[in-house]
């Protein structure tokens, strides 16, 4: 089993810079692919970066450029630095860890999840 704990969510102006981190636990393989996920009220969830094993990442379109996914091994923590944040990027952001992931963006490739952080920009 694996829990996932992220922090760092909050409100700021669009323009600004907030990162996110999600603490692991538990069996390490289980933490072999990561992710960021994101929802907005009435919207579906979405990915919004990965890392895999062997450390490559994966970004969605709209965060390109913007959003950087790290991981420090040693502390088993993932990150996620956010910067010129846009209205549109508010929403809850959540953590996501498995052994694999053949869609890396894909909610429905990840078994573990943390219970979410909320980011708010305003305009």
């Amino acid at each position: 089993e694996v829990q996932l704990v992220e922090s760092g969510g909050g409100s700021v102006q669009a323009g600004g810079s907030l990162r996110l981190s999600c603490a692991a636990s538990g069996t390490t393989h289980l933490t072999y692919v990561m992710a960021w996920f994101r929802q907005a009220p009435g919207k579906e969830r979405e990915g919004v970066a990965a890392l895999d094993y062997d450390g490559t990442t994966t970004y969605a379109d709209s965060v390109k450029g913007r959003f950087t996914i790290t991981k420090d091994i040693a502390q088993n923590t993932l990150y996620l630095q956010m910067t010129n944040l846009k209205p549109e990027d508010t929403a809850m952001y959540y953590c996501a860890s498995d052994s694999i992931a053949h869609q890396v963006l894909g909610p429905a490739d990840y078994r573990y999840w943390g219970q979410g952080t909320q980011v708010t920009v305003s305009s």
